[in-house]
């Protein structure tokens, strides 16, 4: 669990990450329903009592897994959207880096992409906002190539989801030590994504 601990390593203390790393793989591995409380706990080697001690409930658990993913996500793509280029350099720019932390950090990705119906609604609620921002940001992106004549989309909004369900469905099916690194793969799908907007291929796209 690796790919977890990096992305969850600022939390404190020791035994509240331990546990999120435990429900990370839980999850990933049997899907937040058939998950108990009891599994996580075992996997972060505690007992279930241990658990609410720092988590008041198992959907808790989810929720910060979640917000930690979506904020990952959400600062991944501003990074791409508000640096140097043109427009086809920076979405090519910001499908690598989204394809990338989605193969390099599958397990997690997984859960943070496809959990987020079993969210209580306030949790559900703003984790939503947050995925509403990823697709405005790229939305963005699109609208100024539009603009300055790099890119034809006639549907912003409908080519934005296209181009990031592409992108994350990569954590459905990336697997370590496969044919494809999480870079090549970020490089196939930037210019994938170019091609959807009619632009040609960037230097950074391969």
């Amino acid at each position: 669990m690796g790919e977890a601990a990096e992305e969850f390593g600022g939390v404190t203390p020791d035994a509240a990450r331990r546990l999120l790393l435990g429900a990370v793989e839980a999850f990933a591995e049997r899907g937040f329903h058939a998950t108990t409380t009891r599994d996580i706990a075992g996997r972060a080697g505690m007992s279930p009592a241990a658990l609410y001690i720092h988590y008041r409930t198992k959907e808790e658990l989810l929720y910060q897994i979640s917000r930690v993913g979506h904020e990952r996500a959400v600062r991944i793509l501003s990074a791409a959207a508000e640096g140097g280029g043109s427009a086809a350099e920076r979405l090519s720019t910001a499908v690598r880096a989204f394809v990338r932390w989605h193969a390099e950090h599958h397990t997690t990705a997984r859960v943070v992409q496809y959990e987020l119906t079993a969210l209580g609604t306030e949790h559900y609620a703003e984790i939503v906002g947050m995925r509403r921002r990823t697709e405005e940001i790229l939305r963005g992106v699109l609208a100024d190539g539009v603009a300055d004549g790099e890119f034809t989309v006639e549907d912003l909004r409908g080519t934005a989801l296209a181009v990031l369900s592409l992108c994350v469905d990569v954590a459905r099916w990336f697997r370590t030590g496969g044919p494809r690194t999480p870079e090549e793969i970020g490089t196939l799908y930037a210019g994938l994504a170019l091609r959807m907007v009619g632009a040609g291929p960037t230097r950074s796209s391969g």
